[in-house]
């Protein structure tokens, strides 16, 4: 990798380690301020590395952009003005040799094939119930349904890409990786859908495979439900990578809306008004939408009749229990999978039918890599001197 790349983030690096040192405030050791952003840190460069990959393919651009990418990533937004067709047809060959690298990555580790032209649905973070990827699987889920029964068609082929780990002691977060996992198996195995949907859930997720995996995403699912997600930074990343991103109005969502516009990014579900409404008032019923809705009762009822798991057919009781009934006090449903089921699985159509139209996606795919300068840690670090520090820069 360029020396150019590896200065600036390993500068960065340590600087971040010593500011995570002196506000370290509350329970938070400062050791474990500085473990994290020195993990964070060096994930950032894979990433910031993955988009100089694709600055080099722009050789018209190369040499006026890459001087100004080392001390000022914001000015990545000069790559708007060359979005031409020849422009995006380079951009997306990049893409393509990154999906082609990521597929021999995950035949090798996984032993899942998953075609380069198939479009990469990614969803890879932490495996928590508010991340919902719950909500993801189930539209797989019913998607499986819908071509069997004849009720599908013309779809998008798709590999959807997962990657989480759960807390030692989170059963239900547990349950959810052996649902994915079940839900890979009877798809991945099922003939019928070999040259329209595959599904992985990667081992051991961590670094090494971001590397892998963001610079070959089509799609960042990024869809915790409005209101609960204090930023997230994952979504950042697949962005400056020319992903682009389904999600909801939630955390750092909201800035990448502003910044590369309605045109280039999917948002669905309830905003965070209407969520707080509803955890105020109590005013969601998930049984109603289970009585009303044949595919959220077909969704529902195959975790518990051995759809998945036939030697242990109630495997998955405890997400049935919690997403009707509730439990341990909270309300049912209580991050909203099945209130945002009939909206994502709208915006997922929608997003394979635009991917068809390849030019219109590569812009889409361009124009998020070009609008991701707004997140560099330059601004950040700028803005902390400009309001707080104030001392006087050395470059």
């Amino acid at each position: 990798m360029s020396t150019f790349i590896i200065i600036p983030s390993f500068t960065l690096l340590f600087f971040m380690a010593f500011l995570a040192f002196i506000t370290g405030t509350g329970h938070t050791s400062p050791k474990a301020l500085i473990l994290s952003t020195v993990i964070s840190s060096l994930g950032y460069y894979y990433f910031i590395a993955g988009s100089a990959y694709y600055l080099r393919r722009y050789t018209g651009v190369y040499t006026a952009c890459v001087k100004l990418f080392v001390k000022a990533f914001s000015q990545i937004t000069g790559l708007k003005a060359h979005m031409g067709a020849r422009d995006v047809e380079e951009f997306n060959a990049v893409k393509l040799r990154n999906k082609e690298r990521l597929s021999q990555y995950i035949l090798a580790r996984e032993g899942v094939e998953l075609p380069p032209h198939f479009v990469f649905d990614v969803q890879v973070k932490r495996m928590h119930e508010y991340k919902r990827q719950l909500l993801n699987a189930f539209s797989l889920m019913d998607i499986y349904f819908r071509l069997k029964e004849g009720s599908l068609e013309g779809i998008t082929p798709m590999a959807a890409i997962f990657g989480a780990k759960a807390a030692p002691g989170y059963w239900r977060a547990k349950g959810i990786i052996k649902y994915i996992q079940d839900v890979a198996a009877l798809i991945n195995n099922d003939p019928d859908m070999r040259d329209l949907l595959r599904v992985v859930f990667v081992s051991n997720y961590n670094c090494s495979y971001a590397e892998q995996i963001i610079p070959a995403a089509d799609i960042s699912e990024q869809i915790s439900p409005a209101g609960t997600e204090a930023s997230g930074t994952g979504n950042m990343k697949f962005m400056m990578n020319g992903a682009v991103t389904c999600g909801t109005l939630d955390g750092a969502n909201i800035e990448m809306l502003e910044q590369t516009g309605r045109e280039n990014i999917y948002i669905f579900g309830v905003n965070a008004e209407q969520v707080e409404g509803i955890y105020a008032h109590n005013s969601y019923r998930a049984g109603e939408l289970y009585e009303g809705d044949v595919r959220i009762r077909r969704l529902m009822e195959q975790l518990i009749d051995g759809t998945l798991c036939p030697e242990h057919p109630r495997m998955f009781a405890d997400i049935y229990q919690s997403l009707l009934f509730g439990s341990g006090g909270q309300m049912a449903d209580s991050y909203l999978v099945l209130k945002d089921f009939e909206s994502f699985r709208q915006t997922q159509e929608q997003i394979g039918r635009d991917y068809t139209d390849h030019y219109k996606w590569q812009r889409m795919a361009a124009n998020n890599t070009a609008s991701a300068g707004y997140f560099s840690s330059d601004r950040t670090i700028l803005e902390y001197n400009e309001r707080i520090w104030h001392l006087r820069p050395v470059l």
